[in-house]
């Protein structure tokens, strides 16, 4: 099997940025509202981030 790869858009790259940095922000105590939320934003960034590679356009 072989697994075409794709760069992913320059957007879609710093949404996943942000949100992988506001989730280790959350978990460290500086966004205390998102602190239950931190390891589900650092996942959805990665997530976003392994798609928009698998995924051509995104």
């Amino acid at each position: 099997m072989k697994l075409k790869l794709s760069e992913p858009k320059v957007v879609t790259f710093w949404i996943a940025v942000a949100l992988a940095v506001a989730g280790i922000l959350a978990y460290q105590g500086v966004l205390t509202g998102l602190a239950s939320y931190a390891f589900w934003l650092v996942a959805a960034g990665f997530i976003l981030l392994a798609l928009a590679n698998l995924m051509k356009d995104l």
